[in-house]
């Protein structure tokens, strides 16, 4: 599977970006989809997570309240629509799936697929 993330830019604090990942390649409507980001000189980090139906999602204590994930199966993409953002949001942020889910998909490795990350700068 190819995963495309897009969306990302430079933005003030307390603005707001939303991110897409389109995925490709083979079906998509069953993963668990995630999302992660990874700052200069740290680990990479779980940010959200949903499951194929958009019933269960999961997210970092520091992005709850901020940011939201959601997906549409037809159109084979997954979004984090992202507001009230910090300085400390600044990151690349990647897309994830996982054919499968288990316990703690909030680990880099339930995840098979990855895509390329998008950049977002937050200015304070």
């Amino acid at each position: 599977v190819q995963l495309q993330a897009s969306g990302g830019g430079l933005v003030q604090t307390g603005g707001s970006l939303r991110l897409s990942c389109v995925a490709s390649g083979r079906p998509f409507s069953r993963d668990f989809m995630g999302w992660f980001r990874q700052a200069v000189g740290e680990e990479r980090e779980f940010v959200a997570g949903i499951s194929w139906s958009g019933v269960t999602t999961i997210y970092a204590d520091s992005v709850k309240g901020r940011f939201a994930i959601s997906r549409d199966n037809a159109k084979n993409t997954v979004y984090l629509q992202m507001t009230s953002l910090k300085p400390e949001d600044t990151a690349v942020y990647y897309c994830a799936a996982a054919n499968r889910i288990q316990s703690s998909m909030a680990l880099k490795s339930r995840y098979g697929y990855w895509g390329q990350g998008t950049l977002v700068t937050v200015s304070s």
